[in-house]
C-alpha cells in the first residue's frame, strides 16, 4: 500500500537540528514487522504511524527498530509538525491517543507543548552500576540515579559538570550488567539519561545526553520524553530552584536541540509536565509498505 510520509526534525527550528523522525500518515494499521523495519530503513531511533481515534483527535503508534513502545518525545513533536505542514490541523489545542494514554497538545506561534502524564518514580539504580554504563567513575554521579517515568522509563543521572557528560562512552558489558541488576527481559529498555545541572537553566547550553543500546543508533539527538522524566525528577529532588527551564541536547552531535520545559505542581505533587519544541519539516513522499 502507498501511504504518505514526513520527516521531521523535532526540537529544531532549522533542518538537520534536533532529532529526525519519520511520520506515516495512515501507518497505524500496518503490522508491527513493518513498522519495526521501516525504523530500521531510515536509520532512525523512532517512526510514528497515525490513524483514527474514537476517545482523541489521532491515534499514534511509536516505534523503535527492536519493538512499538508506548509514547515518546520528539515524535509527537514531529507528528504534530507533520499534521500542521499538510493542513490536517491548524493552531490550538487537540489530544492525541498513544499506549500512555491520551496525550493533550497546544499549538500556539509555531511552538508544540505537549502535557506529559505525572511521573512515577520507580527504583533507584546503585551509581555504579550505572556508572558503568557510561564509562564514567561512580564519584562523577552526584545524585542517586532513579528510574523515572512520564510515558516511557529512564534511568535519570546526574553527573557532575558538562566534562563528564561528554566523556560519556557507552560500554556493551557495563549495559548488560545493568540490565541483569534491573532485570531487564530486553536490552534496549530504561537507558540512563545523563544530565548536569550546569546550564540546566541557562539557554543555549547543552547538558544532556542518551546513550542508545543495539539495534537503535548509538545516540538520541533528543529525548523529549526523558527531558519530562528529568525535570520531574530535579524538581522533585529539590535539584532546581525553578520548574522551568530550557533544556538543551545534541550540540555534540552537531544537531542542537531544545525544548521549554515546565513542571505542573509542587515538588511533592507533580501533576504532569510540559514539553514545548518546534518541528521542521525535511523532506515529504509516499512510501510503499506491505500491510
Amino acid at each position: 500500500m502507498v501511504f504518505d510520509f514526513d520527516w521531521v526534525d523535532a526540537f529544531a527550528d532549522a533542518p538537520f537540528g534536533g532529532n529526525g523522525c519519520a511520520v506515516v500518515h495512515g501507518g497505524a494499521v500496518l503490522p508491527d514487522a513493518t513498522c519495526m523495519a521501516y525504523v530500521r530503513e531510515t536509520s532512525l531511533v523512532e517512526c510514528t504511524f497515525t490513524g483514527p481515534s474514537e476517545v482523541a483527535d489521532f491515534r499514534v503508534k511509536y516505534y523503535l527498530a527492536s519493538r512499538e513502545i508506548p509514547f515518546a518525545g520528539h515524535p509527537t513533536i514531529a507528528t504534530v509538525a507533520a499534521l500542521l505542514h499538510r493542513g490536517i490541523i491548524g493552531e490550538g489545542a487537540l489530544t492525541l491517543e498513544t499506549g500512555a494514554g491520551i496525550v493533550a497538545v497546544d499549538v500556539a506561534d509555531g511552538l508544540i507543548t505537549m502535557t506529559q502524564v505525572a511521573p512515577e518514580f520507580g527504583v533507584r539504580v546503585p551509581a555504579d552500576v550505572v556508572a558503568q554504563v557510561g564509562g564514567v567513575a561512580p564519584d562523577a554521579i552526584i545524585a542517586p540515579p532513579q528510574i523515572v517515568s512520564t510515558g516511557l522509563p529512564f534511568c535519570i543521572t546526574v553527573l557532575r559538570d558538562r566534562a563528564a557528560v561528554e566523556a560519556l562512552r557507552f560500554d556493551e558489558a557495563g549495559f548488560a550488567q545493568y540490565c541483569r541488576h534491573l532485570g531487564l527481559s530486553s536490552d534496549d529498555l530504561m537507558e540512563p539519561y545523563w544530565i548536569t545541572l550546569e546550564g540546566a537553566t541557562v539557554a543555549g547550553d547543552s547538558f544532556a545526553r542518551l546513550l542508545l543500546a543495539p539495534p537503535s543508533p548509538p545516540e538520541d539527538p533528543f529525548t523529549g520524553s526523558a527531558t519530562g522524566a528529568a525535570a520531574s525528577y530535579l524538581w522533585a529532588n529539590g535539584l532546581i530552584d525553578e520548574p522551568a527551564y530550557v533544556a538543551q541536547q545534541g550540540h555534540g552531535m552537531g544537531r542542537p536541540g531544545q525544548a521549554q520545559v515546565e513542571v505542573l505542581g509542587p515538588r511533592y505533587a507533580i501533576a504532569g509536565v510540559k514539553v514545548g519544541g518546534r518541528g521542521v519539516v525535511v523532506m515529504s513522499g509516499q512510501a510503499y509498505l506491505p500491510i
